[in-house]
């Protein structure tokens, strides 16, 4: 059983990419049982997240499946002995919601990470004290301890970045470079990482103009996983108040990446991106009273 007694994000995914070769091979749940001396019943939970497969599973069932493409293979071998692996955020399970870990977790297993923020900076490039400001701006009061851990957690997040461990392109939309103008030490620090962050080999940061208001008006805020060589989007967490939720169905991953696209060929090149974030920097607007 996937820790937690929940299907994990990771068991999903592996039992769906299961269920895709066996049916692409036109074999039936009990030719699988078999193969691995199993019930039907196990299959079932297996392909729907239920319950996790080991490697040794995964091969078998992979053999025979026919599946010849060995970094495929590799990659599903490699999930299902992470499926109840211990990532690092569960030291935080006191505080972060399963929804929020299921995000973690995408992040942490992605090669690829694409992120559309239409008024926040985004969570992997936020500073503390602006995520302290994001933080505490919700709609439910948060303990100072609290806040400070959610902020360590996002902090915790940013090394899959940091460390070269997943490409990330980012779109925001102008407006919300200066969300925080008010407060011209938070803003500046916040433009700064911004700015340096552009410069990684693994990131990439377009803003969308502020007067292109109807390329963002077509979706709220949303993040897109890859996990193989290609930044095809497998998977998608979108944002609410109330809470994140994973985007898994095949016809609305093609949604969401036809927007991503339409928002990037809005949006300026990076090298336009980075001379606006330093125009924000170096030239704020005059604060009201």
């Amino acid at each position: 059983m996937p820790a937690g007694g929940r299907p994990t994000v990771r068991s999903r995914r592996l039992g769906a990419a299961l269920k895709r070769h066996r049916e692409a091979a036109r074999l039936d749940q009990s030719i699988a049982a078999e193969a691995i001396l199993k019930s039907v019943t196990k299959i079932s939970r297996l392909e729907s997240g239920q319950v996790s497969a080991s490697a040794l599973e995964v091969r078998t069932l992979l053999d025979r499946y026919g599946v010849q493409d060995q970094e495929e293979r590799a990659r599903l071998e490699q999930w299902a002995r992470a499926s109840n692996a211990h990532g690092w955020w569960l030291d935080y399970q006191e505080i972060v919601r399963p929804d929020y870990a299921d995000h973690i977790t995408l992040e942490s297993d992605a090669t690829y990470i694409r992120s559309w923020e239409p008024a926040l900076i985004p969570g992997l490039l936020q500073t503390p004290a602006y995520a302290e400001s994001v933080i505490t701006a919700g709609p439910t009061f948060i303990t100072p301890e609290r806040v400070a851990q959610l902020v360590k957690v996002r902090q915790e997040r940013q090394k899959r970045i940091e460390e070269g461990g997943a490409h990330f392109t980012a779109i925001i939309w102008e407006p919300a470079l200066l969300a925080l103008a008010r407060n011209t030490t938070v803003r500046d620090e916040q433009l700064m990482k911004l700015r340096d962050a552009g410069q990684r080999q693994n990131v990439t940061i377009q803003i969308l103009p502020s007067e292109a208001g109807n390329a963002a008006g077509m979706s709220g805020a949303f993040v897109a996983f890859s996990f193989g060589t290609e930044p095809s989007a497998e998977a998608v967490t979108v944002r609410n108040v109330a809470n994140t939720s994973v985007v898994e169905a095949p016809e609305d991953l093609t949604l969401y990446a036809n927007v991503f696209d339409q928002l990037r060929s809005a949006a300026m090149s990076p090298e336009e991106s980075a001379t606006r974030i330093q125009r924000a920097l170096t030239n704020p607007p005059r604060e009201t009273r």
